[in-house]
């Protein structure tokens, strides 16, 4: 009888821990947070009615190029030379027509080689 109360002993001070145990890893609280991944169709613009305005005392020089683009954007820039040209910010004239200054550092007639326009809305 003696050696099953023992066991009653051992047996309820396990349970004990247990439940202490269960109970302390059942109180944690962990905030809701998200996460997930997603996908959007990136469309191109198209550009059209492209100007280049060459400085009236040295033609050579692009003192600016103008061009429209099909949709808004706010911010625009194009490279004249490849493959390391200067980015030139462009200006909203009106609408979707954009002008960007060239003149800094000057752009040149003979090293442009590429329109590049870099346009996001």
């Amino acid at each position: 009888m003696f050696r099953s109360s023992k066991l009653f002993v051992v047996v309820l001070v396990v349970m004990v821990f247990a439940t202490a145990a269960f109970a302390f890893a059942a109180s944690n609280t962990v905030p809701s947070t998200y996460a997930g991944e997603g996908a959007s169709v990136t469309s191109g613009y198209t550009v059209s009615a492209v100007d280049y305005n060459l400085n009236a005392t040295t033609a050579s020089n692009i003192d600016s190029v103008t061009f429209t683009l099909n949709a808004a954007a706010a911010v625009v820039r194009i490279r004249l030379v490849t493959p390391a040209g200067t980015y030139y910010p462009c200006t909203n004239s009106s609408g979707n027509d954009w002008s960007c200054d060239t003149t800094a550092p000057q752009a040149t007639v003979d090293t442009a080689n590429e329109l590049r326009v870099i346009a996001t809305d």
